[in-house]
């Protein structure tokens, strides 16, 4: 076979596994919105055994075959090439995969489908020891996931470094968690890799010490000024139904495409892209309160807009699948932060506010609503938080995260760890576990290594703006959103990052595209000039 033939084969492999994942995701879509709460067995099964379907097709040696056939052939010659691109993500997956026996797979789905319904109920009924044994299943099968991967077997408990080199230092919220002795720092390597390829524990570590060390002192000044904003403006009575309209329309206006997607309502806001022409967004409403459903759902349109924009002709390969979670989740953190909660956007849309909610905002001014939804003080809630509190949130997860995976920490004692290091960071005592270590719904899908991907999703959003902004103007760019027109920045995300597909690696695409590598620098400026402005006249 020669390596044009073989490339072919693996295209078509490839698009055909695409179509296989895709009916599993919308299983999973219609389990988080629609399926009857006594289907949660069943779709289990159907999980399992889609997933078993799809590890058995991508796993055929035959697949190991042909990419040793096109390895090292003119056709990925030059690396930027598009067989070069996908064949260099095809291994990758690959070589991950064919660690991972078939049970495990299987079993992972099935388990995975199970907690996420049991959470649902533990976090409506503030019971966490409902949840917990499937927790417990769903943490052990991670490490086993991660053992596989980096091939340690029983050896992992050989790979051990002292407390001292724990992640985050000795103030971290796992150096307050006991049995401090941190054995398997590397497992979450491999479960970070799958979200956001080439990342390490080691980088994170450093990442999240850097940014908390500008963070803090940033909150501090901001959060305890001695004239804060008016937030109950925000917790008036909002209608759902005018809710629901008025987030469509901010959508429409953005880009977001109704006739290839859908909003629907939900407990935990997220976004399906099953494939060309299928992309579905949902957000939860709350009668008293704004902001909730509203940023949720300019959150979730730019995940949206980039699954939307993702080139069809690709479907099914690494080119036509985003760049990482992170570079996923700047652009719904680009839209609902850097532009969503910017001044322009409101010069825009809060007249309309005001003719959407007369009884509700009718006696508040511009000024006071801006000063409002960019209030920075801690809170319980993660999607919830402010720009500046937000990135604490996942600094707490990803050391709880790596104390859950090494062992450090029980199941049992998350409650308890969660409530004191959150505390520590905060400053608030944690009412309930609703509000505390039930809050998400990430670990009872088994999205262990997911959460750091927010904070570098903050991160790549300020960087990628300030580009935006270098390159189209700033006066001109706040002109265009002031006037409701987005179609220039929409332009330039599609170009630069959504048609790219995996072209590139994360870092890589974020040199291309700002001109240097990933830094805190520009979200932390951005934060500085943002909030000193509007305490300057709020």
């Amino acid at each position: 076979m020669t390596p044009a033939d073989a490339y072919a084969e693996l295209v078509r492999r490839s698009k055909e596994l695409g179509v296989l994942n895709s009916c599993a995701a919308v299983l999973g879509w219609d389990q988080q919105t629609y399926m009857p709460a006594k289907g949660a067995g069943l779709r289990g099964d159907q999980m399992a055994f889609l997933a078993a379907l799809s590890h058995q097709k991508f796993t055929d040696p035959k697949v190991g075959e042909l990419l040793a056939t096109v390895e090292g052939s003119d056709l990925v010659k030059s690396p930027e090439a598009d067989a070069a691109a996908n064949v260099r993500e095809w291994r990758r997956a690959y070589d991950r995969a064919t660690k991972l026996p078939e049970a495990l797979v299987s079993e992972m789905a099935r388990v995975t489908t199970q907690a996420q319904q049991a959470w649902e109920q533990a976090k409506r009924t503030n019971q966490f020891a409902t949840f917990r044994p499937l927790l417990e299943r769903v943490v052990e099968l991670k490490r086993q996931e991660a053992d596989a991967v980096l091939n340690c077997g029983t050896r992992s408990s050989e790979r051990g470094v002292k407390a001292a080199d724990k992640p985050g230092g000795p103030d971290s919220p796992s150096a307050s968690i006991p049995n401090s002795e941190f054995r398997t720092p590397h497992l979450y390597d491999a479960l970070i890799e799958e979200y956001e390829p080439g990342t390490t524990v080691a980088d994170l570590k450093a990442l999240f010490a850097g940014l908390t060390a500008q963070l803090v002192p940033l909150i501090q000044k901001f959060a305890h000024l001695p004239k804060k904003p008016d937030r109950s403006v925000l917790e008036r009575e909002y209608p759902v139904d005018r809710q629901k309209l008025f987030a469509e329309s901010a959508a429409i206006a953005i880009g977001y495409d109704f006739a290839a997607g859908r909003l629907d309502t939900t407990s935990h806001p997220f976004c399906s892209g099953f494939g060309p022409g299928d992309c579905r967004i949902t957000t939860r409403y709350n009668p008293r309160s704004f902001s909730d459903a509203f940023f949720g759902v300019l959150h979730e349109t730019g995940h949206a807009l980039y699954e939307q924009n993702l080139p069809a002709e690709h479907f099914g390969t690494p080119l036509g699948v985003a760049c990482s979670f992170g570079v996923h989740e700047s652009q719904s953190r680009l839209w609902e932060n850097q532009v969503g909660r910017g001044r322009p956007f409101w010069d825009h849309f809060f007249p309309r506010l005001r003719q959407a909610f007369p009884a509700a905002v009718g006696d508040v001014s511009p000024d006071a609503f801006y000063a409002a939804i960019n209030d920075v003080r801690p809170s319980f809630i993660r999607v919830e938080a402010d720009e500046a509190t937000y990135n604490l949130h996942i600094a707490l997860r990803f050391e709880l995260e790596l104390a859950l995976l090494s062992g450090d920490l029980a199941v049992v004692d998350l409650p308890d760890a969660w409530n004191t290091r959150f505390t520590a960071l905060f400053g608030l005592p944690v009412p309930d576990d609703t509000r505390g270590c039930l809050q998400d719904i990430h670990w009872a899908f088994g999205g262990i290594g997911y959460f750091p991907t927010y904070t570098l999703g903050n991160l790549y959003a300020a960087q990628f703006m300030a580009a935006v902004k270098s390159q189209l103007g700033v006066e001109s760019l706040e002109s265009d959103i002031r006037r409701g027109e987005f179609g220039r920045l929409k332009e330039w995300l599609v170009k630069n990052i959504h048609r790219n597909g995996q072209r590139y690696r994360a870092a890589e695409l974020c040199r291309r595209v700002t001109g240097d590598s990933l830094s805190p620098a520009p979200f932390v400026a951005h934060l500085n000039e943002k909030y000193t402005a509007l305490h300057a006249v709020c």
